[in-house]
């Protein structure tokens, strides 16, 4: 499988864990949109949220506030934003994943309203 994620979880490329257990794993997104960004994502390859069962869904979003407070614990945000993007545009590793982003003062993220979405 030609999946960035899944190679992530074979040991192929490398990456900081910040937690896992037998069903999840995350990691500091490379792209670090800003300090501490952190990628959720099932153990199994799973697309999108659409394949995404309950059990699984579960596993994954019960463990995001502990890592939401890790994170804001070693980071020291002013808050986060917690995203899925689903199907493109928006969706550029098709490998189900939720990105942990911590905020800060000035640091100019910018997130796409839904009117710019459509121009997109």
């Amino acid at each position: 499988m030609d999946c960035i994620f899944c190679k992530i979880l074979e040991g192929e490329i490398p990456s900081y864990k910040v937690y896992e257990d037998d069903h999840i794993y995350a990691f500091l997104d490379i792209t670090q949109t800003t300090k501490g960004h952190t990628l959720v994502i099932p153990k199994n390859h799973i697309k999108n949220i659409y394949e995404l069962d309950s059990t699984l869904a579960t596993q994954i979003f019960s463990k995001v506030p502990l890592i939401t407070k890790a994170l804001k614990e070693a980071f020291k945000p002013i808050g986060f934003n917690i995203i899925n993007n689903v199907d493109k545009p928006t969706q550029s590793v098709f490998h189900f994943h939720v990105h942990i982003v911590p905020r800060y003062e000035n640091d100019a993220v910018e997130l796409l309203t839904p009117n710019q979405m459509e121009n997109y």
